[in-house]
């Protein structure tokens, strides 16, 4: 069966256009012209993934990823941002509305697909291997759960990785570049920043029992994961 995308964007020659090229690549496609449609196809079955333009009729598209992210179901479908913003700083505010990544228009179909498959690898459950634990924060792999103290965690899929990275190699020190290449991929363009938008969202999913405290930052080198204080 074909992995399903859920397209939200306005213009119409756009939109058919990326259909077109996604259909191509073998997704099925799923389309939305605004914000308030796009929240009516979120449901049953759900799309794999979401391509999302910033700009939309009835709410922005940082708006609808926030919306999303409160989700009981549909929270952990990766979001792609569609938009002509470049700036750094709009760059920032969409992946921290919830975004796993960022393409500015334009951009080439070819480069489209990469960014789309490459989101879907690292959102795919690990494979199998022994839950993996530390001072009462428990990783299991199989289940795709984390607990903290035996009380359920709740993250993104990217958080996920991440933590499961960082649980699998503790006590090094990983620079920004490293972890992207390890847990983004090395065929993605993803910028530095983005390491730290999904630090604080890991910290924060891990806080209540204090196990953020074992995700460390070394000034000027990057992090690690640590028990040691």
């Amino acid at each position: 069966m074909s992995r399903k995308i859920l397209l939200v964007e306005d213009e119409a020659p756009i939109r058919d256009m990326l259909s077109f090229v996604l259909e191509q690549a073998g997704f099925a496609v799923d389309e939305a012209e605004d914000y308030d449609i796009g929240l009516e196809k979120i449901k049953e079955p759900y799309p794999d993934l979401i391509l999302l333009d910033w700009m939309l009729p009835g709410g922005s598209g940082v708006q609808l990823a926030k919306k999303l992210k409160t989700h009981e179901y549909a929270k952990d479908i990766p979001i792609i941002m569609l938009t002509a913003r470049s700036e750094e700083d709009d760059k920032i505010r969409g992946l921290e509305s919830g975004a796993d990544d960022y393409i500015t228009k334009p951009f080439s179909p070819k480069e489209l697909v990469a960014r789309i498959k490459a989101v879907m690898r690292r959102v795919t459950p690990t494979s199998k291997e022994e839950p993996i634990e530390f001072n009462g924060l428990v990783l299991e792999p199989v289940s795709h759960r984390v607990t903290s103290n035996d009380e359920a965690v709740d993250m993104g899929p990217t958080e996920f990785k991440l933590l499961h990275f960082f649980m699998s190699h503790p006590e090094r020190v990983y620079s920004r570049e490293l972890l992207l290449d390890n847990v983004w991929g090395t065929n993605v363009y993803v910028e530095d920043r983005t390491v730290d938008v999904h630090i604080r969202r890991l910290r924060k999913a891990i806080s209540k029992h204090g196990h953020d405290s074992m995700i460390q930052t070394v000034r000027g080198s990057g992090y690690r994961f640590s028990v040691k204080i």
